[in-house]
């Protein structure tokens, strides 16, 4: 019988990209799919594009019946996320996609997010969902948090780098560039049409953005001393994607061999050949991160380019990715789809 899925604020993006990959998984059936604003209507009203299928009728959260449920995505905001997963059966394993329960301190996640956590007892308990290096936490876990998208793009870059000793902790600086939809799916006046395309430009800069609280909780862990990187982020016209682009000292030679031994059995972490630049066209749709190495004019300097889809990788395959763990599934299942291209 397959494993029964439910799937928490599915008329997001998130949400919709779930729907999509476990729509084909041979050992996962959607037997329950809710909206807030949207409960009642049919999912294919919502996404047309997911008209093929036969889903559920979306519903409030209230009325699933989680006892038939094994697994439940949580695709809600990070506050409302931390009030929903406390009421769940401890029955159900649980893959949040929110912020809610990423950073273990909950002081850090009140510095960051403006409000204190309300479910402190659950984040001693939730996993951090880096799926590459907390596979076998995942495994044992009920509650995994899924990173944050730059967050994850930052990290397949440098974990590795930090961690072999290869590079100066004190002078990363990440550029990242990502696509609208890491903003999510409700109106606001600087993602009109109007307002964006045409142009791109700076948000949370200064070190204001939200996921430098996992870059210096996950940094700073591997390191074994405080590591706070330069965080510039950037706004593109273009629906998926993230292009980091890492300024780092150490010896571009040594720092492409450190990625390639790390990433050498990983499914979905490609690293290519010295020089090779990675595009995000090249992994759109896809549960694949490209990362490619450079040196820099300067002798001692070098760049790491890691790019990857936001949807996907950089949450919702993401999410499938431990789910399936924590299943006992092949990790990999439902997730080797080629980018999609052009």
């Amino acid at each position: 019988m397959p494993y029964q899925i439910a799937i928490l604020g599915a008329s997001g993006y998130t949400g919709a990209e779930l729907v999509r990959l476990i729509a084909t998984h041979p050992h996962m059936e959607i037997a329950a799919l809710s909206a807030d604003r949207k409960a009642g209507m049919e999912m294919s009203d919502v996404f047309p594009f997911l008209r093929h299928l036969n889903l559920p009728k979306l519903v409030k959260i209230d009325e699933i019946d989680f006892s038939m449920i094994d697994l439940c995505f949580c695709a809600l905001p990070h506050g409302t996320s931390q009030e929903v997963v406390a009421t769940l059966p401890k029955t159900v394993k649980v893959v949040d996609l929110s912020a809610g329960f990423r950073l273990r301190d909950a002081s850090a996640y009140e510095k960051w997010y403006g409000a204190p956590h309300v479910h402190p007892e659950l984040q001693a308990e939730a996993v951090y969902g880096l799926t590459e290096f907390y596979r076998a936490e995942i495994a044992e876990a009920r509650l995994v948090a899924g990173t944050g998208c730059n967050a994850a793009t930052g990290q397949f870059a440098l974990r590795p780098l930090i961690a072999a000793g290869v590079i100066d902790l004190d002078s990363i600086v990440i550029d990242l560039k990502a696509g609208v939809s890491g903003a999510g799916r409700s109106l606001k006046e600087n993602l009109l049409h109007a307002e964006l395309s045409g142009g791109t430009h700076t948000y949370s800069m200064g070190g204001k953005h939200r996921h430098l609280g996992e870059f210096d909780q996950e940094f700073s862990k591997i390191a074994g001393r405080p590591v706070h990187v330069q965080f510039s982020p950037h706004l593109l016209p273009m629906n998926r994607g993230i292009l980091a682009t890492v300024y780092v000292k150490g010896n571009p030679a040594q720092i492409q061999e450190t990625l390639r031994a790390a990433y050498t059995h990983e499914p979905f972490l490609r690293v290519l050949p010295f020089g090779d630049l990675p595009s995000t066209r090249d992994v759109a749709g896809s549960n694949f991160c490209h990362i490619g190495v450079i040196g820099d004019r300067l002798p001692g300097r070098a760049v790491v380019v890691a790019v990857l889809d936001n949807l996907n990788k950089g949450s919702s395959g993401q999410a499938l990715q431990n789910a399936n763990l924590m299943l006992g599934i092949e990790e990999t299942t439902g997730l080797m789809l080629a980018p999609i291209f052009p």
